[in-house]
């Protein structure tokens, strides 16, 4: 199954894709049918068209439909000259590195060395989560579709579950790519803030939740966890 999805990249973009990786819990062999998302990564050996791109998106929610075993195939694609630069160290190396594992083509992993936990690695991946929260909390607020309801708040739950991880991830000193092991070491940390990180997999789960009471996990929990980012990173620099 996960080939057949995958074929249809290499079909579609011909000698535009450099490569192809799988993350998340079908890399590590314990995908759950029906709750197990089929995450890919597509290096591209130039930049896409923005027709390519659509076509990307095109057929991971085509896959969407044809199966039922992965409720969302999402799909993200970076340039293989992005992906190798130095610029790009603290996210793409970690993660062809460490946290996805190569499909076909030129495995990109064995251009790195093996990374340590560290901060510059937390914020690489952490991005501009304030501006992640406000995008979402529009969205929410304005659809009136359940399912692109039920799956925006899916995804920045768990934005949110790693984001709260990356504030303890240069303590912990672990590589961790499972959400539910980052929310655990998170809680060590934190433990105050387990309920939170209950109603975050509460959304993951795909459970309706009222709108108010998710605007109100955005703007509570999700101002928290920006409020203590800023204030690690201003203390570590």
């Amino acid at each position: 199954m996960v080939r057949g999805i995958l074929h249809q990249f290499i079909v579609g973009l011909g000698s535009a894709v450099h490569s192809l990786y799988i993350a998340g819990s079908v890399a590590r062999g314990c995908a759950v049918a029906g709750q197990s998302d089929l995450n890919i990564t597509l290096v591209a050996s130039r930049d896409l068209t923005p027709s390519e791109t659509s076509m990307l998106q095109a057929i991971a929610r085509r896959a969407e439909q044809q199966q039922r075993f992965f409720p969302h195939v999402d799909v993200q694609w970076v340039t293989k000259q992005t992906a190798t630069s130095l610029e790009g160290i603290f996210y793409w190396g970690v993660w062809f590195k460490h946290g996805c594992c190569c499909v076909y083509g030129d495995d990109l992993s064995s251009r790195f060395g093996r990374f340590e936990a560290s901060w510059d690695i937390a914020r690489a991946f952490n991005g501009d989560i304030a501006t992640q929260l406000e995008t979402y909390r529009q969205r929410i607020m304005k659809t009136q579709v359940l399912p692109h309801y039920l799956t925006y708040c899916r995804e920045i739950a768990k934005k949110m579950i790693w984001s709260a991880h990356a504030l303890v991830f240069h303590r912990d000193r672990h590589m961790v790519w499972d959400r539910e092991e980052a929310a655990e070491r998170f809680l060590q940390y934190y433990p105050d803030k387990a309920l939170q990180i209950e109603r975050l997999f509460l959304l993951v789960s795909g459970q309706q939740v009222p709108k108010k009471a998710v605007l109100f996990m955005i703007n509570d929990f999700g101002r928290w966890i920006v409020t203590e980012f800023d204030k690690i990173d201003r203390k570590i620099g």
